[in-house]
């Protein structure tokens, strides 16, 4: 978990980078940027904001070799080791920025590097970079007040209501490659950012292997679950999941089959799928973990614990005790129709 809410900005640099294959220019700014009192706070906001609305799914530098040929987990590591060669590290990455934009439907904008301090991470107190690019410019209307009426001068500017690129580099988990949070708004032209400028992978970390073994349940129960027996055992599959993972500080893979399958049958099943396709989810080698709270309360909104039926009919099993459906919720078929039937008891409607 991050916390923005007292970070400072202690230093602005501001650039401009030109797309390469449109031979647009690049202008590197000779001084650092001179916040005030009245933009500091607006910039902030324009900044954070991004960060605050998305689900913190975190990144780190990677490099199939090794750390050291990161270029910009190079430049970060300079950064930290001394913020006062900020300015100057700013410009080699603009221009670092600036050798990626070569695919014609990138967009030339503003970057702005900064240097933030006390910023909350994990419960940690620490320093970070920010990178911020602006690309989209807006109309507005300038009226300038004459002697006898007023004129209207169209001009064109940047919203502070949307930053279209941005990440936040954390002084944290320096030898996994710092932990990093990303955001994109215009995702035609997203590898380009991610891979190609800030050459990042996944971080592993509980957020991370939690959702992901999520997924892979969610898809265990969709792919062989629902074939096997029913949709309803799916649904009740992922619900004991899900409770699982909401009661446990942390995932014993053991503890957790024996717990949420009911066919003893659909263990080996289980670990079968595991075998053949873990590796797409990244849990190909795990067992354990801790696990992410906020994960799982992310995961468990994504979730629809819906049967859809042929009929056009739809039953909602949205229990917190997914026992509750095996004494409420019965299926079976009808000789007479020729069809299946679902039979729910209850005790009175709310």
């Amino acid at each position: 978990m991050i916390n923005l809410y007292n970070t400072q900005i202690e230093s602005l640099s501001l650039h401009k980078v030109g797309n390469k294959s449109r031979n647009e220019p690049i202008f590197l700014s000779n001084e650092p940027y001179r916040l005030n009192d009245e933009i500091t706070p607006l910039i902030k906001e324009f900044f954070f904001k991004p960060f605050r609305e998305k689900e913190e799914n975190y990144f780190q530098f990677a490099h199939d070799i090794d750390l050291e040929y990161n270029d910009m987990y190079l430049f970060a590591t300079k950064i930290f080791n001394n913020p006062s060669d900020i300015h100057d590290v700013s410009k080699v990455i603009t221009k670092h920025l600036f050798e990626q934009s070569n695919h014609p439907h990138i967009k030339n904008g503003e970057v702005y590097v900064t240097y933030l301090t006390n910023v909350s991470i994990d419960n940690n107190v620490v320093d970070a970079i920010g990178i911020f690019k602006s690309e989209i410019k807006n109309d507005f209307i300038e009226l300038n007040e004459n002697e006898s009426h007023l004129d209207m001068i169209l001009k064109q500017g940047i919203s502070l209501d949307k930053l279209d690129k941005g990440c936040i580099i954390f002084n944290y988990k320096k030898e996994e490659g710092y932990k990093i949070l990303t955001v994109d708004s215009n995702r035609y032209d997203s590898r380009y950012w991610l891979e190609h400028f800030l050459s990042v992978d996944a971080f592993h970390d509980e957020n991370f292997l939690t959702k992901k073994y999520l997924k892979f349940c969610q898809d265990f129960g969709k792919e062989v679950i629902a074939p096997a027996e029913d949709k309803k055992e799916e649904v009740m599959f992922m619900n004991r999941s899900m409770n699982y993972f909401a009661k446990n500080d942390e995932f014993e893979e053991t503890a957790f089959l024996n717990e949420v399958i009911d066919n003893p049958d659909l263990i080996p099943e289980f670990k079968s799928y595991k075998a053949d396709k873990g590796e797409k989810y990244s849990i190909e080698d795990v067992s354990s973990f801790p696990i992410s709270n906020s994960a799982v309360t992310d995961a468990r909104k994504k979730f629809k614990n819906v049967i859809n039926l042929d009929t056009n009919i739809s039953i909602r099993l949205d229990f917190i005790n997914p026992e509750n459906a095996e004494k409420f919720i019965e299926k079976g078929w009808d000789e007479e129709r020729q069809m299946y039937y679902y039979l729910a008891y209850f005790n009175k409607e709310v």
